[in-house]
């Protein structure tokens, strides 16, 4: 191992047992920072200069979309001040380096509402013409699923992550751990949604107790990200709906939804557990069709008449 290899290492084992970063932000690290030492040409961190890192990363944005790119520099820069902050280093190269580019804003993909309907009509038609029992309570997990997805707008990990005392279905809340293990707790304001998870709390009590996620599979296992995938490519195949439906568009519609409802957006983004507002003010661009009926509505041209 050579001496870059070795203080990469030691950064790594810095971020997950001090820092305490998710394990898809140390597996992001690794991936990036392993990157970094296969392809510059020193194994002697001391050695490496601006010169080099403006070489590298002018080498990252031909083969790599703005934002893996922006990624792949914040993990090389994050390391060097680990670097600095251990008197690893006496100058850290990324001073002396002007790092700037555009990076192209890309809308978040939203379902239109009669879409959700649709499979939501799916998924209970599918549980009201179940043939055998295991039929029966899959749908109606499925449907929990969809439901919980929609009615809170969290992610597929933290779905995925719930424990069962994690869901209080008495007063109607989550409690949802979030990115960086930040907390939230979020309410359940349709009663119909309270209702099928009450029922698939009742019908799943000994697979959740098996494995204590609040989302299990018959077996006793706690549901993967993967199974929720194929759950709603299924009951989307079931519709005969067009478009590609993932979980997390499910977030970006509850977001949506509430904003054109004129939700004061930093309710929103306590809501989705956002650190920063200039993540949710995606989705004002996302907002046209509430722009389109109030300019339809109020703007003062409708009135001219020639």
């Amino acid at each position: 191992m050579n001496d870059l290899q070795f203080h990469i290492k030691n950064y790594l084992d810095f971020c997950q047992y001090q820092k305490r970063l998710d394990a898809k932000t140390l597996k992001a690290y690794q991936i990036d920072l392993t990157q970094f030492y296969t392809k510059i040409k020193i194994s002697c961190v001391t050695g490496i200069t601006s010169g080099m890192l403006e070489q590298y990363i002018a080498g990252l944005h031909p083969v790599y979309k703005p934002k893996t790119a922006k990624r792949k520099i914040a993990a090389i820069k994050a390391f060097f001040h680990y670097l600095e902050y251990k008197e690893i280093i006496s100058q850290n190269p990324f001073n002396r380096i002007h790092i700037k580019f555009r990076e192209p804003v890309i809308l978040p993909k939203t379902i239109p509402l009669h879409t959700i309907e649709s499979l939501l009509c799916a998924v209970y038609r599918q549980r009201t013409e179940a043939k055998t029992d295991y039929q029966k309570k899959n749908a109606l997990r499925d449907a929990a699923v969809i439901e919980l997805l929609f009615a809170t707008g969290m992610r597929i990990s933290e779905l995925c992550s719930l424990k069962a005392s994690d869901v209080n279905l008495y007063d109607k809340n989550i409690l949802i751990y979030g990115k960086g293990s930040k907390e939230r707790r979020i309410q359940i304001g349709n009663n119909d949604v309270v209702q099928v998870l009450g029922e698939y709390q009742s019908a799943f009590c000994g697979e959740i107790q098996c494995c204590g996620h609040f989302f299990a599979n018959q077996s006793g296992k706690a549901l993967s990200d993967q199974s929720v995938r194929r759950m709603i490519h299924k009951y989307s195949a079931l519709a005969a709906i067009p478009m590609h439906i993932t979980p997390h568009m499910f977030r970006h519609t509850f977001a949506t939804s509430l904003l054109e409802a004129d939700v004061d957006i930093r309710y929103i983004q306590e809501m989705l557990g956002h650190s920063s507002i200039t993540i949710t003010e995606i989705y004002t661009h996302v907002a046209m069709s509430k722009q389109r009926d109030i300019l339809a509505a109020k703007h003062p041209r409708k009135n001219f008449h020639f």
